[in-house]
């Protein structure tokens, strides 16, 4: 016990909030992997809190009034007992032989020790620069909360939860009661940290990005993104919030993937790319889960937006997202739609459980877009007239619409041969509805007849 004072005493001197979360973690130091039991060892559930009481006084160096010391002596108290819930989740993981709703227990037990850090923060007993300890202890009730709902569904033989990659984007287990119970104090703390009132130097406002960024994770575990937009509506209705840019980098990243997400499951694709783009830019180099992660939505909001397809280069590092777009981008740039059905139904499973599916089932039309300008680069030159040189030659502007029914027929493989005189010509007026294609079609000469303008017959193609 004396040596963890020791070390709180010299964080507090130092008012060093990062040091001083290492504290209480939920881990024993490598360095000391026998502090847990030392620490449990040191007092027992009817000498703890007078013992803390007493190393807390002022005769101990420290300066704290009544309040502070009770403050600090039912945290000390509280986390002393979940000590004794992580040697006995420690032993029984060891041994093979976890019970049924020991993680459970854990997270009721960290539950405690979280709400004595936020009822002591809520009337600013404990100062602001302690608010790392908040974080701390947030972050790994989560992961108890998760770990406790797996248990629980574990146990009743349902629906593992997802893994992979993006595991915060999607779930399919239909009960989470720890998550949900979680969710509920997480929106204690970000209403404690948006509402403070402080000189912004020793507000609590800098907690808020830090909490928002779990609460999306948490809301995208849960499935309940409407709630995301909430959050992001009260953070914008703060007047005194210090600007985003002002935050750790990595809180700026974070919280613009989630943005980026959430517009893009709104079908917002342009703000979606800005924010995707943002996260992607400022993400570390070697950041390479969340590098993938980003990608992941960026890739199908660029398809969408600016027709652009990722290159070998961009994917090579990540072999599941050149697994999962590689094929799908291929077929595209060929314009080979066969096979880009093939490669949307493959993947089919993939893409639905991160929620892109129907944003890549629209490049079909880039996919179309690309066979039909083939067919128009095909067709050639108009034959030069009387005195034109080859400066003046013009490309095939007036197609027959056969040519491109004989193109997308070949592009279905044996769909195609279903493929009716009607259906083409409905697909042709799509492109040029669309704006993928520059003209219009003359049904009484069974023609389409397209832009005679350099680079405007196929927008964004050069030609």
């Amino acid at each position: 016990m004396d040596r963890i004072i020791g070390r709180f005493h010299q964080c507090v001197a130092e008012e060093n909030g990062t040091e001083l979360a290492k504290i209480f973690s939920t881990k024993a130091p490598a360095s000391s992997p026998n502090f847990f039991y030392d620490l449990r060892r040191a007092s027992n559930a009817q000498h703890i809190d007078g013992e803390i009481h007493y190393s807390l006084t002022p005769r101990n160096g420290f300066s704290f009034d009544s309040a502070e010391v009770n403050a600090w002596a039912e945290v000390f108290v509280n986390y002393w007992k979940a000590v004794g819930e992580f040697i006995g989740l420690e032993e029984s993981t060891d041994r093979g032989e976890l019970k049924d709703g020991q993680y459970g227990e854990v997270y009721d037990v960290w539950k405690a020790f979280t709400n004595s850090l936020i009822k002591y923060h809520s009337s600013s007993v404990l100062p602001f620069w302690t608010i790392p300890c908040l974080y701390t202890a947030l972050t790994d009730l989560r992961t108890y909360a998760i770990k406790a709902d797996e248990q629980s569904v574990n146990a009743k033989g349902s629906i593992n939860f997802s893994t992979g990659l993006q595991d915060d984007i999607v779930s399919s287990v239909g009960k989470n009661e720890k998550l949900e119970d979680y969710a509920r104090v997480l929106n204690r703390v970000f209403n404690m940290c948006l509402q403070d009132r402080a000189p912004v130097e020793y507000s609590r406002k800098w907690g808020t990005y830090f909490t928002a960024n779990l609460m999306f994770k948490t809301y995208f575990k849960l499935n309940a993104v409407s709630l995301s937009k909430n959050m992001v509506q009260a953070i914008n209705a703060q007047f005194d919030m210090p600007s985003l840019y002002r935050f750790p980098r990595s809180e700026i990243v974070t919280f613009k993937y989630y943005i980026g997400v959430m517009t893009f499951l709104r079908e917002d694709y342009v703000q979606a790319e800005q924010n995707l783009t943002e996260a992607w830019q400022l993400c570390h180099k070697s950041a390479y889960k969340n590098h993938q992660q980003i990608l992941t939505y960026l890739i199908p909001c660029r398809l969408i937006t600016t027709h652009k397809l990722p290159t070998s280069e961009l994917l090579s590092p990540y072999p599941r997202l050149q697994a999962l777009f590689g094929p799908i981008a291929a077929c595209i740039r060929k314009g080979d739609l066969a096979g880009f059905d093939a490669a949307l139904f493959a993947g089919e499973v993939e893409f639905v459980k991160r929620r892109i599916y129907l944003t890549l089932e629209r490049g079909r039309d880039i996919a179309l877009r690309n066979l039909l300008r083939k067919v128009f680069l095909a067709g050639g030159y108009e034959p030069l007239k009387e005195g034109q040189t080859e400066a003046d030659l013009i490309r095939r502007t007036r197609i027959p619409i056969a040519e491109f029914a004989a193109a997308i027929r070949m592009g279905l493989g044996a769909d195609g041969k279903l493929l009716e005189d009607d259906e083409v010509e409905c697909m042709l007026a799509n492109m040029i509805y669309k704006n993928l294609m520059k003209g219009y079609i003359s049904r009484e000469r069974a023609m389409v007849v397209l832009s005679k303008t350099a680079g405007m017959a196929f927008p964004g193609t050069g030609v």
